[in-house]
């Protein structure tokens, strides 16, 4: 495990700490079974996309904005190489905080890439009325939000305000990469 994901299982049991919750009052709000939480916040095991998106929903943040909480003080220009890369193996999911989260900033700017057939649902947004624009720099995905389902291909951009369950469908037959604009209400 690295470095990154031990700083995670610290913050997040750190939230849940500053919070006065049990692991059992966390499992049912996230409805994450308590023995995973309990691994996860003794890093022995690697949260998956769909498990972070519940507890930030839990925690009213964003993934970016949990992530900047494990990181050092971002400086004013993030190199590519500096730019922090979370991978979900499991469900095909990429990662990268291009402009991460800064205090007094309530936009931010994230890389994501779905590798063919990759499929996340969320459950609902981990702040509600969330802003978020999707520009479409290569391959094609399916997103739905709002109850709606959109097809976008390189150069289209979808841009709306999060109230409920949203997914992300790349159908191939290559990866998508996209980038990802998300403003705090």
């Amino acid at each position: 495990m690295g470095e990154l994901e031990e700083r995670l299982a610290v913050r997040l049991a750190e939230l849940r700490a500053e919070r006065g919750w049990s692991l059992e009052e966390l499992a049912a709000r996230a409805e994450i079974s308590r023995s995973t939480l309990s691994r996860l916040e003794r890093a022995e095991i690697s949260p998956t996309a769909a498990l972070l998106g519940k507890l930030c929903a839990v925690y009213e943040r964003t993934m970016s904005r949990l992530l900047a909480e494990v990181e050092a003080e971002p400086p004013q220009v993030v190199r590519a190489a500096a730019q922090t890369v979370w991978r979900d193996e499991a469900s095909g999911f990429a990662r990268r905080s291009v402009s991460p989260p800064h205090p007094g900033l309530r936009g931010e700017v994230v890389e994501g890439t779905l590798r063919p057939g990759a499929d996340i649902a969320y459950d609902g947004p981990p702040v509600p009325g969330l802003e978020q624009h999707i520009w479409v720099l290569e391959g094609a995905v399916e997103i739905t939000a709002g109850g709606q389902e959109h097809r976008l291909e390189a150069g289209d951009c979808l841009r709306f305000r999060l109230w409920g369950r949203s997914r992300f469908h790349c159908p191939g037959p290559g990866p998508v990469r996209y980038a990802l604009l998300v403003v705090l209400p």
